[in-house]
Order: structure tokens, then sequence, then C-alpha cells
């Protein structure tokens, strides 16, 4: 190849590449179409896998950690199907199965029976042979022709290197070696299938589909939230937090303790909404899409509610994080039913006296953090009110017809208070005096009489706004 330069040395090509690497002829488009569609097909089942396992999953850490890898997952299965469609393909294709023993790969790894199992397929197996696949695509394929697919391929690698980080973190803290060594057999076969599918982008032979192991009865999913053992006294409903924050007679900080715990209990949102996505079939993957980032944004609220905690030096686990919502919810409602009470909520919050009040008290409480994670909070939760604008109302109708759907279907899991108490599931405890306390020794401040004696429960009400009002 001549030896052409570039004008006073300017790098050549826009920065992709240089023009010896663009001179080699890489990859037809039929291939590069081949290769997109596996990486299309591994992201819709790692989103899949995902998703499925956040309900059931108990470790808090973990839990958050599937959301928002699932949400990530989303969002490249989108990035690659566009591309697909750029390159002469139309019908595209993307719901075929690009080879059995693929599908037998995440099968295996969507049914294991452990959370040992589930961390060592998806980070030791299946998001490593995806980044290598990536990383060949963008080896083998011409730098300058297929550009865009670059793109999408250098952004997915960036994603994958940060998933498998938390994976291979989370196995080093989880899996022991007996653990590891008892599974051996089983990631062979995982092996296997990734060979016999010749590799996860078929760049070689394919082989014989093995048999399947732990996916020879087809996965069926678990719709019970499970908690660890940091959440105690699951069903509690000993402390109504929306009778205290509209209490006009407290003062602004111990509600900033308060909203602390709305938004760590968010931590049943994912758990409900997972539920959602599982078993609502035929939807766009606009759906899919969006409902994941709603569930990771769910996840992230909590978060903020564990952060805030931690920074005020508050021990969050002496509060009560219910899951009485998403597992009345799961367990008792349709998936549409779930999506009606979760849009009923939204709209609730778009009020005056909703997530503009609570940013207000934010600001009002003197705590910085507070105020920043009450303006985002805000900020996301008016996009979720969009979100089910557009996914949810079309299956009701119109706009009164699907709120009113919301508030019946809220209704008929209205309290359970006394039934679970009768039961012998919690004794509904106030917990608010412990956490309260704990905030006044780290301000230096004495508790506050009326604040303290805060004891009004959920007894005959739902967390929502419509029964509270904005006086004590």
């Amino acid at each position: 190849m001549s030896e052409t330069k570039t004008y006073r040395g300017l790098p050549a090509l826009a920065g992709l590449a240089t023009l010896q690497e663009a001179a080699l002829p890489g990859l037809s488009v039929e291939a590069c179409v081949a290769r997109l569609k596996r990486f299309h097909y591994t992201l819709v089942r790692l989103h899949e896998i995902l998703v499925a396992r956040i309900t059931a999953e108990p470790i808090y850490e973990l839990k958050t950690g599937f959301a928002h890898h699932a949400y990530l997952c989303s969002e490249h299965v989108e990035a690659f199907g566009k591309r697909v469609g750029e390159m002469r393909e139309p019908p595209l294709g993307l719901e075929a199965v690009p080879h059995p023993a693929l599908a037998v790969f995440f099968d295996e790894i969507l049914a294991v029976p452990t959370t040992a199992e589930l961390l060592v397929g998806l980070y030791e197996k299946a998001f490593p042979a995806l980044k290598d696949a990536l990383e060949r695509h963008m080896r083998d394929t011409n730098p300058l022709t297929d550009a865009p697919s670059v793109r999408i391929c250098r952004f997915a690698r960036l994603e994958m290197e940060d998933m498998i980080d938390f994976g291979m973190c989370s196995i080093e803290c989880l899996v022991d070696d007996a653990a590891f060594n008892a599974m051996k057999p089983w990631l062979d076969r995982l092996d296997e299938c990734l060979a016999g599918a010749g590799r996860l982008d078929g760049t070689q032979p394919a082989e014989q589909t093995p048999a399947r192991l732990h996916s020879a009865s087809p996965y069926v999913y678990d719709p019970v939230p499970r908690r660890d053992e940091r959440f105690g006294d699951l069903f509690n409903q000993g402390v109504n937090a929306e009778a205290f924050l509209y209490n006009e007679t407290f003062p602004a900080k111990p509600k900033a303790l308060m909203m602390l715990f709305k938004r760590l209990r968010e931590i049943d949102v994912p758990e409900m909404m997972a539920s959602i996505i599982h078993q609502t079939k035929g939807q766009p993957w606009g759906y899919y899409r969006d409902m994941t980032r709603q569930l990771w944004d769910e996840a992230r609220h909590a978060m903020m509610g564990e952060v805030g905690f931690c920074a005020l030096g508050v021990d969050w686990t002496k509060a009560r994080i219910t899951h009485n919502w998403s597992l009345r919810l799961n367990t008792q409602c349709t998936p549409l039913e779930r999506h009606a009470v979760l849009y009923f909520i939204e709209q609730g919050l778009m009020t005056r006296t909703g997530k503009r009040y609570e940013w207000e008290l934010g600001q009002a409480s003197g705590i910085p953090l507070m105020a920043t994670i009450q303006d985002y909070d805000w900020a996301d939760e008016v996009l979720h009110a969009q979100l089910g604008r557009e996914w949810y109302i079309p299956q009701i109708g119109e706009w009164k017809q699907a709120l009113a759907y919301g508030d019946q279907c809220w209704s008929k899991i209205l309290s359970n208070w006394q039934t679970v108490r009768d039961q012998g599931l919690t004794e509904h405890a106030n917990w608010w005096p412990a956490i309260y306390e704990q905030a006044c020794a780290r301000w230096g401040e004495k508790p506050n009489p009326e604040v303290l004696a805060f004891a009004e429960t959920y007894e005959g009400q739902r967390a929502d706004l419509q029964n509270v009002g904005t006086s004590g």
C-alpha cells in the first residue's frame, strides 16, 4: 500500500482507524449481520434471566445489581436491533433462535437452583463470552465500512466489563471452593453448549447440541419476594410514613429521615415490576426497555435511601422494610392489575402534595444530600408517569378509566394488617423511635417528644396519599 499521508499529519479517517487498517476487507454485510443477531439474542436472554431472578433473590446487593444489569442489557438490545435494521434486513428475524445450543446455554443459566450457580453462569460464562465476541467483531470487521457496528460494540464492551467486575467480586464473596467444584460438571456443559453453537458469535464450526441438565424441566418463575437476614419483620405495617410526612406539626428534619425509609422501601417496586416484565409477553421491545428502566430507577431509589441512612450514621436495619406490597401484588393480581396499581400511585405523586412536596421537605431539612435525593427522585417519577401513559393506558382505554382501574385494583389488597397479626407473622412493632433516636444522637439533638411518640399504623390504610390530609 502506498504511503499516503494526511494533511500535516492529521488523524486519518476521522480518527476511526489508520488507512492501512481500513484497507483490509473485513466482514461482509451478511457475516456482520449474522454476528449482530447473535449479540442481540444474547442480550435479550441475559435481560430475561436477570429480570426473572430479581424477585426471589434474597440478597439486596444482588437484587439491585441484577436490576442495573438488566437495564443495561435492555439498552444494548435496542441498539443492536436497530443496527440490524439498517443493514438490508427486512424482515429482521430477530425473534429467531440463532442456534439451538445457544438456547440450551441460556435456558440452563435461567433454571439454576442456586444463587452461586447463577452468578458463575452469568459472570464467568455468559458475559465473558459476549465480551470476547464483541472484541472479535471489532477486530474482524472493517473499522470504516462498519463504523456504526463498531461504535455500539465499543459501548457494549465497556459495560460488559463493568458487569463482569461486579459479578466476579460477588462470586469471590459468595461462592467458596466447595460450591464451585460441585458445579464443575454443569460449567463443563455450558462450555459444550457454546462449542455446540460454534462460539457465541458462530465464528467456529458448530458441534452437537448438548443435553439439558437444569433446564430438562421448564423454568418456573417464582413471584414470591425474598430478603436476606438484614430485613426482619417483613409483614410489619406499624409505622404510617405518609401520615407522618403530612403532619404539619412535625419539623422537616425528622421528616427527611422518614423519607429515607420510603426510598429504601422502594426495593419492593423492582420485586413487583420484575413480575410484570417477565409475565407480560408479546410487547414491542420498547415496552421491555422502558419498564426495565423504571425497574432500575426504583432500585436506585432504594439505594438512595440506603446511602442517606449511612451518611447520617443511622442503622437502617432497625427500620422494617416490608415486602407486603410486592408479595400481595405478585401473588394476588394479574400483571395488568399490577401495572394499573403502579400507574395509579405514580399519578398521585404528580400532585402538589406528591414529589414536589418531598423535594421541598428535602430542601427544608437542612440536609444537603436529602435535597439531591428528592430532586432526582422527583425527576425519575415524572418520567415514570410518562412511561405509564405510553404503555399502560393504551391497554385500558383512556386516562380516567385507567386511573379508576388502578384504584380498583389496589383496593383489592387494601389492608391485611389484622390478618397478618392474627397469623403471628408480625406484631406491627413501632420501629420509628429506634431510628429517630439514632439520628438525634448523631445530630447532637434532643428528640422532639411529639415526633418520638408517633405511632400511627397502616391499619385499614394503604401507602398512598388518598386518605392523607395536609394537616396533623
